[in-house]
């Protein structure tokens, strides 16, 4: 297992992403400035403890699974019109894969964390209805920012509501390569243009305005 490593996920997610199910409602929020919840919205919080970013890349040799470790979360939504905001962040900086020198690799040349050491999920809009109580699925329009870009991204979402907690999953694909991140492969190793990214999200209902 000597891969040099890459990987981008993240992400939430990262990063979130994932099932953050909801972000920014009629205009996407700048940098640090997540939009405020307006009053008839669902406003959830995202628990990191209880919450996991993984992802996996496949090469010539094998496929690489990694995780990171989700930074923070808050998410409200217009149960009605599907306008939501709130962000998912990412410690970009926390990938791992197993692998020391991989991993090295992958931090220094490929996600360059030093310079952009979060990811950024921010949803804008959910297609379908979220159930006020037990499972629902709909898919999460948003916008990824990773690596000093920002990428439109759109994910089918798993979302359960009990009593005051909530928790939600989402897959999707990221095209790391064409979204300008570094092609780690050389001429004996391949890796794929694509990371695969999953996410798993657990918190509580913070209130219903």
């Amino acid at each position: 297992m000597k891969l040099l490593g890459w990987k981008p996920i993240t992400v939430m997610a990262m990063a979130a992403l994932g099932c953050a199910l909801f972000v920014s409602a009629s205009v996407a929020p700048t940098l640090g400035q997540p939009a405020a919840p307006a009053t008839s919205e669902i406003v959830l919080t995202v628990d990191p403890a209880q919450s996991k970013v993984k992802w996996t890349v496949d090469s010539t040799l094998h496929m690489v699974h990694g995780t990171f470790a989700l930074k923070r979360g808050s998410i409200h939504f217009d149960p009605e019109s599907g306008r939501a905001g709130g962000e998912i962040a990412v410690y970009a900086a926390s990938g791992e894969s197993g692998n020391d020198s991989r991993d090295a690799r992958m931090h220094k040349e490929i996600l360059e964390t030093a310079k952009y050491p979060d990811a950024f999920f921010r949803p804008t809009q959910i297609d379908g209805k979220v159930a006020p109580a037990g499972p629902s699925d709909s898919a999460l329009r948003g916008v990824f920012s990773i690596h000093g870009g920002d990428h439109d991204l759109i994910a089918p979402v798993h979302t359960e509501i009990t009593g005051n907690r909530w928790k939600g999953t989402t897959k999707f694909e990221v095209p790391y390569v064409k979204w300008g991140i570094k092609d780690p492969s050389n001429f004996l190793l391949k890796v794929k243009p694509v990371v695969n990214v999953e996410l798993e999200l657990s918190g509580e209902i913070q209130a219903l305005k």
